[in-house]
């Protein structure tokens, strides 16, 4: 078995929490499609019809998390994605040990 190191499960476990809400799901996704430009916070809330004080609360937590970034431009503040690299370590996470267990699945356990 193919142990993770703590600190590696730590930071997949805050990143996930920040990703454990589905407006804040959507944030994300909405940036991710607008591409390293981002989108200008007005435009952002119209796109993923998360506005106002609560999109505000929702980018904080995106941001702690490192998965966004937030830039003035001007008047507008500018919203990106930032951390391509580190959703695809996400992915990887929950993938890479995908069936590594999966001869002790079919192994018959004497309960008795």
């Amino acid at each position: 078995m193919n142990e993770t190191d703590p600190l590696d499960l730590e930071i997949a476990a805050s990143s996930f929490a920040a990703l454990g809400s589905e407006q804040r799901l959507t944030v994300l996704r909405v940036l991710v499609r607008a591409g390293p430009a981002g989108l200008s916070i007005g435009a952002l809330g119209r796109r993923s019809g998360v506005t106002g004080s609560t999109l505000t609360h929702h980018m904080k937590i995106l941001s702690s998390a490192g998965l966004v970034s937030q830039t003035r431009q001007g008047r507008s503040i500018i919203c990106a994605a930032v951390a391509y690299d580190q959703l695809h370590s996400l992915a990887d996470f929950l993938v890479n040990a995908c069936c590594a267990d999966a001869s002790d699945a079919g192994e018959v356990h004497d309960h008795g």
